[in-house]
């Protein structure tokens, strides 16, 4: 069955068109409500948000679609996605959702939703949510309408949880961090963790009104963390997105690390430790680099499709810890059941605090490979997988690559283009490549 309005991240677009529009986020509330009471007499739903203006309009038309369909309610208020996870495990609720659009710009908003263990919602429920909204709704009477209340302390309970991920026997002390939490969800949390762990907190993009989330800051625009970071003559920089599930670091000298060198080094510190790591997942998209240093040290390495749900799915079906993203989606299974940045920046942070080492002292011996991106636009109705020019060119070009690169063609999920990547060793060779496939891609 063809998903309707559930995409890879829950439903998300542009306030005020469908689907993100008051009138289907109640419709959709209501859906979810009655499909929870098709197994439970009496569910509790958490509700969380990110900063958008957006979120006070959807938050109200989620509390009266579920409490229409039965179902109680606990706001939660500004929170980010995984502390919405964590709490929804915590709280023993029936539901976790989220207001927020991640990394998206202010105009854009999304609902997604976590079980009642904190972990995304398989295909087959998404399908029984949609089927449930083409059925006319089935008001609770007044004896049976649900209530709502508000969980007061959330931010405080979720700031618990995450120093709890932290070395106990480590501190932050003596560091000074710089924090960006891009105007979002994070804003009043992320600081306070560093800060109560004791550290010395520089905190910027933590300053929303519901119209700058994202805007220039954040992991998505890390910039302005580098400039404050050599600025204020920080030991690092912590940048999060909107929602704060994905993860930028930067180190004293102003340098950018992105998810795929942060997951190799949280595998790499369990191995200092003597710790079994039997394998790491990565994407499509994970430099090559960081595969042959996990290989280099007898740990498997797999590539699952773009998209942290992947990675967890894969995750999973390997009974592994460790998984993510360049983007900064970062899996620590075992230290929560979804993708934190801040969980995942307190793991890097004790790897350093505990070796007395920099990043980049860590990182040395794993230089990331020069990845060279391409996009080619299709032409309507035109089948780039019979092109016999882009076959015979990859081909030669993997030939050429041998085992000092890799390349990658793929479709575009959102757009018409064909989106090529090669990395190499040697740069000039990575965009030499790209640009030969590129060539046969628009020759056929």
């Amino acid at each position: 069955m063809t998903r309707k309005y559930f995409g890879t991240d829950g439903i998300r677009g542009t306030v005020g068109q469908a689907p993100i529009t008051p009138d289907f986020v109640l419709r959709l509330a209501h859906a979810v409500g009655r499909v929870l009471r098709r197994s439970e007499a009496r569910p509790t739903v958490l509700i969380g948000k990110d900063t958008r203006i957006s979120g006070y309009m959807l938050e109200a038309a989620l509390e009266s679609g579920f409490n229409s369909a039965g179902v109680d309610v606990i706001l939660l208020g500004p929170l980010p996605t995984p502390g919405v996870a964590y709490l929804t495990r915590a709280q023993r609720a029936s539901l976790g959702v989220v207001i927020s659009a991640s990394h998206n710009p202010y105009p854009d908003n999304g609902i997604k939703f976590f079980s009642a263990q904190g972990t995304k919602l398989p295909d087959a429920w998404e399908q029984e949510v949609e089927a449930a909204l083409d059925e006319p709704p089935m008001w609770a009477d007044s004896a049976t309408l649900g209530k709502t209340r508000r969980l007061d302390d959330a931010a405080g309970r979720y700031i618990e949880f995450c120093k709890s991920t932290f070395a106990h026997d480590l501190t932050l002390r003596g560091l000074k961090i710089v924090v960006d939490a891009a105007h979002g969800a994070a804003y009043h949390i992320a600081p306070k963790v560093f800060h109560e762990l004791g550290a010395d907190v520089v905190a910027i993009g933590c300053a929303p009104d519901g119209l700058n989330i994202n805007h220039e800051v954040g992991a998505t625009h890390p910039d302005a963390l580098v400039r404050a970071v050599r600025a204020n003559r920080a030991d690092f920089g912590i940048g999060l997105d909107g929602d704060a599930d994905r993860l930028q670091m930067v180190d004293a000298d102003g340098r950018l690390y992105n998810g795929d060198e942060l997951l190799y080094l949280m595998a790499a510190d369990r191995l200092a430790r003597d710790e079994h790591v039997p394998g790491v997942v990565g994407t499509l998209m994970t430099n090559m680099a960081v595969e042959q240093a996990l290989v280099r040290r007898g740990v498997k390495f797999v590539r699952a499709k773009v998209g942290d749900r992947y990675v967890l799915e894969e995750l999973q079906r390997q009974h592994w810890l460790l998984g993510g993203e360049g983007s900064g989606h970062l899996l620590v299974l075992d230290r929560h059941t979804t993708g934190d940045g801040l969980v995942s920046a307190l793991q890097v942070l004790q790897t350093c605090v505990r070796s007395q080492r920099t990043l980049a002292q860590l990182l040395a011996d794993v230089p990331l490979f020069p990845q060279v991106l391409l996009n080619v636009r299709l032409n309507t109705g035109q089948d780039w997988t019979v092109n016999e020019a882009l076959e015979r060119t990859t081909r030669e070009v993997q030939a050429e690559l041998g085992d000092n690169g890799r390349l990658l063609v793929r479709a575009s999920g959102t757009e018409p283009l064909l989106r090529v990547m090669v990395e190499a060793r040697d740069a000039e060779q990575a965009s030499r490549c790209a640009q030969r496939l590129a060539d046969a891609a628009r020759a056929g």
